[in-house]
């Protein structure tokens, strides 16, 4: 699908195409797209309502709710490749913090957008929730963001 550059997929190499989940997040392939639309701030949401990833010191596993916001400049990350490296975390140890705000540099790296949060709304370990923000700055005036509306946990009842 190449001819259109706003809509040119020919340098993907998973879309469309069987791929093995990534042994690690450093090994996983982000790809992207050209933004259809660039100069029109509008805001772009992924949630991931079952990401998993490997307490770093007992390898049990950790469970987390992400909403990934961001404001496109010239790139889209492409969503399947997206999934992918979200998946490779779930054989990969590291705390919260680590995983969240490195998934956000990964994509401010792979992307360079306007403007970027991530919320990482991360079940209990050893009783406590640990909740995860982080986010580029201000968001640019006049983009709707919608609140990520995601419970904190409350436990029973």
């Amino acid at each position: 699908m190449s001819g259109n550059p706003k809509t040119d997929t020919s340098a993907l190499t998973q879309l469309g195409r069987p791929v093995g989940v990534p042994a690690s997040p450093e090994d996983a392939v982000l790809e992207r797209v050209p933004n259809p639309h660039p100069g029109v701030p509008y805001c772009v949401r992924f949630t991931a309502p079952e990401f998993t990833s490997l307490c770093p010191l007992t390898a049990q596993p950790d469970f987390a709710h992400l909403v990934i916001d961001y404001v496109p400049a010239e790139w889209l990350v492409e969503s399947k490749s997206l999934k992918l490296y979200l998946t490779s975390f779930r054989n990969h140890g590291a705390f919260h913090e680590a995983c969240t705000v490195g998934i956000a540099r990964r994509l401010e790296a792979e992307l360079s957008p306007v403007w970027l949060r991530i919320g990482g709304y991360w079940y209990p370990r050893g009783g406590i929730p640990i909740d995860v923000f982080y986010q580029s700055g201000k968001p640019p005036a006049g983009v709707w963001v919608p609140p990520q509306e995601v419970q904190p946990y409350r436990g029973r009842g």
